[in-house]
């Protein structure tokens, strides 16, 4: 790009009460950015001399967010008078304090400082503007150059212009001013060029201009838009650059055009990705959002969501049914229906489905985590395997090992976290408790049911259980009237009556009460008696 602004100024003092939020307008988020992070990227892609950004309304989260978003840009405070223009100048005026400034510590002298102010092309832009990018801003102000106009104000044209301030051209075609919805005349509400608030005006002629501005209009504030006017009034040249994607220019006023311009947004990505070789099945339902990277023949399933730095490599396919963000899936990995946080899962590993992979995850290569399992700060090794209904947190299993299931690193005391290590190829068994901290050596095996208290050597076996005690009769004695007592009587009945001899079986066949029917542990005979077992 030849040409390059003196300054860049995004406006974002604005309240936006149609949002109806407690978070500023401004910081709404689509495709994992914020509005103003969409505008302040699309301004610094300039590559300015200054990035300036006006703040008024929840002043101190604006500012910390474009702080963090763009370290460097300058924040400048708008007062308490409305508009536009009031916010424009506002923004002049402390950038050609930074300017003086800058000058004088160069020179070391306040007297050679005192006359430098901003110079050149500076370029106004709103800070909920989101699909405007640095290729259109760019557009904009090489015309503003290679015209050499005064003032270039990008537009677009809409068949219902409604609500829009409206581009006035003269019999000439050239701009003489831009009228709002509330000032215009009949005449003018039937133009259907409109203004889109983005311009790039020479800083001289914007400084001048700035000081003949007044409020006096129906909204009592002041307009950006009057300089346009005043320029063209004073002779010089005002010109508008027509952008025929309107969505380019769409900017954010409430939920419903958020969702609207997010989604439109998601179209182009989604798009974008399958043009680089991406699969998607279903892009009605796919989410990515643009800090995404995908290489080429990933597969996207139905119902997947890719937020924030994910990033996933050659071959793998995601979902359905599956949310990631920030997360690094390998080549050829797979991951279905599946939740994931800040984790890395390796090439060729499978994930879930069902499954839940939380912070600091790591899955080696051809790894598995399986079917309800959920995952914290734990590092699986290559070939290692928890298939099935568990929890791992705060651990580290070596390669080629496999946790039973229903197993639990039971990793908080109730005041403090500690880490589990788990070797290399060793088997766990299932409904194993890892005590923590505790270490399981290579090699070694753990029994089913078993509670691991301390350390397991290399090659060991593992076993806690105890002998198991049946204590007959307790549900009759102590759950009388119950359906498991009731059921249990019937079953008792019937496996005493298959005890009984043939002779005895035919007696209470014909009705004969009198049989005795083994109880309680008493054996049977055809008279009825019993003998002690």
């Amino acid at each position: 790009m030849s040409a390059q602004p003196a300054a860049v100024i995004v406006l974002a003092a604005g309240e936006g009460t149609r949002m109806k939020s407690r978070t500023p307008k401004v910081l709404h988020r689509i495709a994992g950015r914020s509005l103003l992070g969409f505008a302040l990227r699309a301004g610094a892609e300039l590559e300015p001399q200054r990035l300036a950004v006006v703040v008024r309304h929840e002043r101190d989260a604006v500012a910390a967010h474009a702080e963090a978003e763009l370290p460097g840009v300058v924040v400048v405070d708008q007062d308490a008078i409305p508009g536009t223009g009031r916010a424009v100048q506002c923004a002049l005026g402390v950038l050609d304090a930074k300017e003086q400034a800058g000058a004088a510590l160069l020179s070391g002298s306040r007297t050679e400082a005192h006359g430098s102010v901003v110079s050149g092309p500076v370029v106004v832009t709103a800070g909920d503007v989101p699909l405007l990018d640095s290729g259109t801003l760019g557009q904009l102000l090489e015309a503003h150059e290679a015209d050499g106009n005064a003032v270039t104000l990008l537009s677009t044209r809409l068949p219902d212009p409604y609500g829009y301030g409206r581009v006035v051209r003269d019999e000439n075609g050239d701009v003489v001013g831009v009228v709002e919805e509330r000032d215009a005349t009949p005449e003018q509400r039937e133009i259907d060029e409109v203004n889109t608030s983005i311009y790039v005006f020479d800083a001289a002629v914007l400084r001048e201009a700035l000081t003949q501005v007044d409020d006096a209009n129906d909204q009592g504030e002041v307009y950006l838009t009057d300089v346009v006017a005043l320029a063209h009034r004073s002779g010089k040249r005002v010109r508008a650059l027509v952008v025929e994607d309107q969505w380019l220019v769409t900017g954010v006023n409430d939920r419903a055009q958020l969702a609207e311009i997010g989604a439109e947004l998601n179209r182009r990505i989604v798009t974008g990705w399958m043009r680089e070789g991406v699969t998607v099945v279903d892009p009605a339902t796919t989410w990515i959002d643009v800090d995404v990277q995908l290489a080429r023949d990933v597969t996207i399933h139905p119902g997947t969501q890719l937020h924030g730095t994910t990033t996933v490599e050659e071959g793998a396919e995601i979902g359905p049914d599956t949310t990631l963000r920030d997360v690094v899936v390998g080549a050829e990995a797979t991951v279905v229906r599946t939740h994931g946080f800040s984790a890395r899962i390796g090439a060729r590993a499978t994930v879930g489905p069902f499954a839940y992979l939380r912070q600091d995850t790591v899955l080696g290569e051809r790894g598995k985590i399986g079917t309800f399992v959920e995952t914290k700060d734990a590092q699986i090794g290559a070939g290692s395997k928890v298939p099935h209904l568990s929890y791992v947190g705060d651990a580290e299993i070596g390669e080629g090992t496999n946790i039973g299931a229903a197993s639990v690193f039971v990793n908080y005391d109730g005041v403090n976290k500690h880490r589990s290590k788990v070797g290399s190829n060793a088997r766990t068994g299932s409904d194993n408790m890892f005590i923590a901290p505790i270490t399981i050596g290579d090699g070694a095996y753990t029994g089913a049911g078993t509670v691991l208290l301390k350390d397991v050597p290399p090659g060991a076996l593992a076993i806690n259980s105890t002998t198991q005690r049946n204590i007959e009769g307790w549900v009759l004695r102590r759950r009388p009237g119950t359906p498991s007592a009731e059921a249990a009587s019937k079953a008792l009945e019937g496996d005493a009556e298959k005890e009984l001899s043939p002779q005895a079986r035919a007696e209470l066949a014909r009705g004969n009460h009198d049989v005795a029917v083994p109880r309680d542990g008493h054996t049977p005979t055809e008279n009825g008696s019993g003998t002690e077992r």
